[in-house]
């Protein structure tokens, strides 16, 4: 792992930005941070790169796009709809880039010329429609979190909660990548077939009854690797942009029913969510932290998938909170109520191993692919990360400040993530929100076409 833990001017707590709402220490968006995002206006449709401070996107195309002080490679690329081509320049053009945006950003003489154009190069994020950030190729979803594993397994298969080889690989699989949005819109409950009520009858089939959310992070790759050529575990963590907040949607229904022998479908490739900021590595750095301690008796991994300077600050350091909301506490004007909350650091697998063991089988990895980390619950009950687990698949309800209960997700309820980073010494960074609705099923799909 070449890239051990290197802070720089930009960590600094002291520095400030021009832009006032940067500077509170409760924004996710201070000058510290400047996580990188795609967004369009209604003024210009045209979808376009830009970074959040505080409540404000800048626009890193109309700002930076023409900037001699960057290399020209990263001004091309700035010229792009998407994230694909600078994620591609790698690591040290990213650095380059933010570099640049803090000192324009700042409260010194290079952000002159960026306060007398703030009108055009700054928007309210309130104002802003927020896209994909890359053209997604590819998604993987790994299966990290430990106790995740342990609980759920106990639920869907009890017989073997933790598969044999779980301690040994880090286990996934292939995610629909056409169907992960952003998440701040509708997510539709899914059709499918369900489990027989009775032994050796006909499945069911409708709408699923056991909707549910996962709590995971998801990372965004490079430049990837050529076909048939691994990346070792030592350069794998050179190959992760940045980092947000995704939600594996599941229909556990559909998934117990689906399951075998090849794993998940429909159950998990009708939506996937993500946060429509990609907190990038370089602002993650204050807040790496040792991979999980391995229990004694826990096998040491294979050799491609064990680094010291991974093992030493691999993991890291966020802290996980999901909301939920119904329409009627919507309706009421109550507040989303906190479910649960976990930490990155709860991932048995870090994300090196994950690109490491993606690859070694000589599967490319390409620029701005997506790779989810898997659901990240924690060693208490109050970090069981999805409803299957803190609810013990509908048997133990939660009871929500509006007296409603939940099992599993009903039509109308809101799912709310949030990410957070704070360490004594640095500024406070945080992921914004990925946010999904659940919709119903539509009648005409459904087939029900007197409706």
């Amino acid at each position: 792992m070449t890239n051990a833990v290197q802070l720089d001017e930009t960590h600094d707590p002291a520095r400030r930005s021009f832009v006032e709402t940067a500077n509170g220490s409760a924004t996710d968006f201070p000058i510290q941070n400047l996580p990188l995002g795609i967004f369009s206006t209604a003024a210009d449709p045209q979808p376009r790169i830009g970074t959040a401070i505080g409540d404000f996107v800048f626009d890193l195309k109309r700002a930076l796009g023409s900037d001699e002080h960057l290399a020209a490679p990263i001004r091309q690329a700035l010229q792009q709809g998407t994230l694909n081509a600078l994620f591609a320049l790698g690591p040290m053009a990213m650095r380059e880039l933010r570099r640049r945006a803090a000192d324009l950003l700042g409260q010194g003489s290079a952000a002159n010329d960026t306060r007398r154009r703030a009108s055009e190069l700054l928007t309210s994020i309130a104002d802003a429609t927020l896209h994909l950030p890359t053209r997604i190729s590819n998604y993987t979803d790994f299966y990290a979190g430990i106790y995740h594993a342990r609980a759920a397994g106990a639920l869907l298969t009890p017989e073997n909660p933790l598969p044999a080889n779980y301690k040994w690989v880090p286990i996934a699989y292939h995610g629909r990548a056409s169907s992960v949005q952003v998440g701040r819109g509708m997510v539709r409950r899914p059709l499918g077939q369900r489990p027989p009520t009775v032994a050796g009858a006909a499945p069911g089939f409708g709408p699923c009854e056991r909707l549910d959310f996962e709590l995971e992070m998801g990372f965004y790759l490079a430049a990837g690797n050529r076909l048939g050529n691994p990346v070792p575990i030592a350069e794998a963590s050179q190959q992760i942009v940045g980092y947000s907040l995704l939600n594996d949607w599941s229909a556990r229904d559909i998934q117990r029913w689906e399951m075998f022998p090849l794993g998940p479908f429909l159950s998990k490739s009708f939506a996937t969510s993500v946060s429509p900021w990609v907190v990038t590595s370089d602002a993650l750095a204050p807040f790496r932290v040792a991979a999980l301690a391995r229990p004694d008796g826990d096998p040491r991994p294979l050799d491609y998938l064990f680094d010291a300077a991974d093992q030493s600050h691999g993991g890291l350091d966020v802290h996980l909170e999901v909301l939920l909301s119904t329409a009627q506490m919507r309706a009421a004007n109550q507040p989303a109520a906190a479910i649960l909350t976990s930490n990155a650091k709860y991932l048995y697998w870090t994300p090196a191993q994950m690109i490491a063991h993606h690859s070694i089988n000589g599967c490319n990895l390409l620029p701005g692919d997506l790779i989810g980390t898997g659901t990240i619950s924690g060693p208490s009950p109050a970090q069981l990360s999805s409803m299957l687990e803190f609810t013990a698949a509908g048997s133990r309800p939660a009871v929500l400040p509006s007296g409603e209960r939940r099992g599993f997700l009903e039509d109308g309820d809101e799912v709310t993530f949030r990410g957070r980073c704070s360490l004594e010494g640095f500024a406070g960074i945080g992921f914004g929100s990925c946010v999904g609705r659940i919709g119903p099923v539509d009648a005409v799909i459904a087939g029900n076409n007197h409706a």
